[in-house]
């Protein structure tokens, strides 16, 4: 069986800038909890967690007009899997980001969730730390 879900948040950024970061797979490990290196080569990455167990992926879009970006992890553990990245201008200076996961077995998809909630508002803060170094 599979699942979707979805985790949002609001920040008080132009989407331009949360996607330097969003958009740059490499980047991951400054914003998502419990990944300690992002090793990009073409249209694979492969994520390295606390733990020392290498994930592999494929990067399906990286899409910088649309401001989407998803990903495949192609390890045994996973069925199937479908993440999706979006950076959403809400015209006043401020953007949304959706990540959704789609996963079988179901509950992959509510653990990537689960992480993917700690890792928007993790990535809220990288990018205000960015800013507040940038002024300094």
């Amino acid at each position: 069986m599979r699942a979707s879900v979805r985790r949002q948040v609001r920040l008080p950024l132009p989407a331009g800038r949360v996607w330097e970061l969003v958009g740059d797979p490499s980047r991951l490990p400054e914003w998502f909890d419990g990944i300690v290196s992002a090793t990009v080569e073409g249209s694979s990455r492969t994520i390295v967690t606390g733990a020392g167990i290498a994930m592999p992926e494929q990067i399906v879009t990286n899409d910088p007009l649309q401001r989407r970006f998803q990903y495949r992890i192609t390890s045994p553990l996973m069925r199937e899997h479908l993440s999706t990245i979006d950076v959403i201008d809400l015209g006043d200076s401020t953007s949304l980001v959706s990540y959704s996961a789609d996963a079988d077995p179901a509950s992959m998809a509510l653990v990537i969730a689960g992480a993917a909630g700690a890792a928007l508002r993790n990535l809220g803060r990288a990018l205000e730390q960015d800013r507040a170094e940038a002024r300094s």
